[in-house]
């Protein structure tokens, strides 16, 4: 199993690595770490959740542009905000712009005011999310699928429609990955009845 998951680190650091890091970092198959294959949202919303992603990153890039780095990640409607703008006025219009786009419930906006980080403490985010990926994929009691994994400054973001135990679980893990500064949990809560209802039954 630590051979897996340390195959998968190394995919994963490649694949981030080879696309660069821009300014705004939007939606996929694969985005925050999860397979669409078991995804626990629907279909739908995980199509409105890239939709979100893809919207609001082109109106913070037509409005905002180089004022800004920043991550857009939405999850069950919930958008949100990572990296830094260099004024509270580009950060609360970061707020205003995302909350503006069709089916967000919520903004979550982590957004730091402070000069925009460098290319290397990008790179070394990318190096800690693998490695945050790689203890959820380690641990045998989490479908570590459910978890959304965004990193900015050394900083954990968790996302997912996960159960209390869950969240509180993955929170530990991920607390417990060297070079983690802070774990901030933006879960959806699900009853472990819910759960039951939306696991796969196994033939």
């Amino acid at each position: 199993m630590k051979k897996l998951s340390l195959a998968l680190t190394a995919a994963i650091l490649a694949s981030t690595l080879a696309t660069g890091c821009a300014p705004l970092l939007i939606g996929g198959a694969m985005v925050g770490g999860v397979s669409v294959a078991t995804d626990r949202r629907t279909s739908a919303t995980q199509l409105e959740d890239e939709t979100i992603e893809f919207k609001a990153g082109a109106r913070i890039r037509e409005q905002l542009g180089d004022k800004v780095h920043v991550n857009v990640n939405s999850y069950n409607r919930v958008a949100l905000i990572t990296g830094e703008a260099r004024t509270e006025a580009d950060r609360e219009a970061l707020e205003r712009i995302v909350g503006g786009v069709e089916n967000v419930t919520r903004v979550v906006n982590e957004t730091a005011v402070t000069m925009l980080s460098a290319l290397s403490g990008r790179s070394n985010d990318v190096v800690l999310k693998s490695k945050v990926k790689a203890s959820l994929i380690d641990a045998p009691d989490l479908l570590s699928n459910a978890f959304y994994v965004v990193v900015e400054r050394g900083e954990v973001f968790l996302l997912g429609r996960v159960t209390e135990r869950e969240a509180n679980r993955a929170t530990d893990i991920a607390r417990g990955v060297n070079g983690v500064k802070k774990v901030v949990k933006v879960f959806d809560i699900i009853s472990e009845d819910e759960l039951a209802r939306i696991t796969p039954k196994k033939q």
